[in-house]
């Protein structure tokens, strides 16, 4: 197989919801993406961080809860750049272990990476990303009244805080992502989506009260650094309509236009499947020769390899 260039989307509920769980779970994750390097492909893996970003400000929070009146709220821009950091840290070092072991000394880095939006972008205007634990209805609506905070029900299983996602426009970062992946480095990136910043006056980049969505990041990200191959990692082996019912059928392939043919028809469901199926379509139809591929975890390099997961690719394979 030839050498590509490949950047990942890992969800950040793949790297558990606490210290314990992540450490253990990056571990398996880096077995996986060691097999696309030792088989000697160019990997760049972006990363969710959904459960952690919330830890993160729940915990903020909790530190002046005693002292209200002394209650100083730390940014969700913050937030990111703390599960950037704190997921980074773990997972470089599982990925250096690992290939250490295979005897693949390679230098792995983790960029604290900004991503530019738009101020003007609707999302801001309809909060619906999820971040954080789930919670009561009481403890929602005393964030509500506390913090003034966005809630929803999540589908029979608590309420949760929502935020604006709005869609990457840049990546601040990015010449110095594309340094390290030239010079032979594996590189993990936009972490949590990236951390959104507005730019204003002069050079000055203002941090957003925004969640991005990674699997959008990662395509950004994967244009920006001209990928051979997008890999959106999930909790399923490939994309399937119908899903769920008697008549389920998994797809092997989709081209751009049989996807939007099935997401008009509601058959990815929105926050979950349909924004990695949009995310594939982009990157398959930026450039010729692009291909995305949503499977699990385990089966990224059998993907790759054409085994097994589901290609979305335009029709005449450019």
């Amino acid at each position: 197989m030839d050498k590509q260039r490949i950047v990942i989307a890992l969800g950040g509920n793949a790297l558990g919801e606490n210290l314990p769980e992540q450490m253990a779970a990056v571990k398996k994750t880096a077995r996986a993406i060691a097999d696309l390097i030792e088989a000697g492909h160019e990997v760049v893996i972006a990363h969710g961080n959904g459960p952690q970003v919330g830890m993160i400000q729940k915990a903020m929070t909790q530190l002046t809860r005693a002292e209200p009146e002394k209650y100083i709220p730390c940014p969700l821009s913050v937030c990111v750049a703390m599960s950037q950091g704190y997921i980074g840290y773990d997972l470089q070092n599982a990925l250096r272990e690992e290939l250490l072991d295979r005897g693949i000394n390679k230098g792995v880095a983790t960029v604290l990476t900004q991503v530019e939006v738009d101020p003007s972008d609707p999302a801001f205007a309809h909060p619906t990303k999820p971040i954080g634990a789930f919670m009561t209805r009481e403890e929602a609506d005393r964030m509500v009244a506390e913090r003034g905070y966005d809630v929803v029900e999540d589908a029979g299983r608590g309420w949760r805080r929502v935020v604006a996602s709005p869609r990457p426009r840049d990546i601040v970062e990015i010449d110095t992502i594309r340094a390290l992946v030239d010079t032979d480095h594996v590189v993990v990136a936009c972490g949590g989506g990236g951390i959104p910043v507005f730019r204003t006056a002069g050079h000055h980049l203002k941090g957003a009260a925004a969640v991005i969505d990674k699997d959008f990041a990662a395509c950004l990200l994967a244009r920006q650094l001209s990928a051979d191959a997008l890999i959106i990692l999930t909790a399923v082996e490939k994309v399937a309509i119908h899903f769920g019912k008697s008549d389920q059928q998994w797809l092997d392939s989709l081209t751009p236009d049989e996807a939007r043919q099935y997401m008009a028809a509601g058959e990815f469901a929105p926050g979950s499947m349909l924004p990695k199926v949009e995310a594939a379509v982009e990157f398959a139809e930026s450039a010729p020769g692009r291909r995305a591929l949503i499977t699990l975890l385990e089966k990224a390099a059998d993907g790759i390899a054409g085994r097994t997961g589901t290609v979305v690719r335009t029709p005449d394979g450019r």
